[in-house]
């Protein structure tokens, strides 16, 4: 029996996380550079769905284009 294995899993767990995490910091810097104004009305505002939204549509936009390519 492999006593590495819990470890193993928690890594994967761990490495997905990052990942996810890149992604989601990678759309909000391109945000924060391709549409300012929106960031800075969601900061000003206090209304955070303007900027979720087009942060969905950031990642939505990308993982379409990487699928076109498939």
């Amino acid at each position: 029996m492999e006593s590495g294995g819990g470890f193993d899993r928690l890594a994967s767990v761990a490495v997905l996380i990052g990942l996810v995490a890149a992604v989601i910091a990678g759309a909000t810097v391109w945000l924060l550079l391709a549409n300012p104004v929106t960031v800075a009305n969601a900061i000003d505002e206090g209304e955070i769905s303007p900027l979720v939204r087009q942060l969905a549509d950031v990642i939505y936009g990308a993982i379409a284009g990487l699928l076109q390519y498939l």
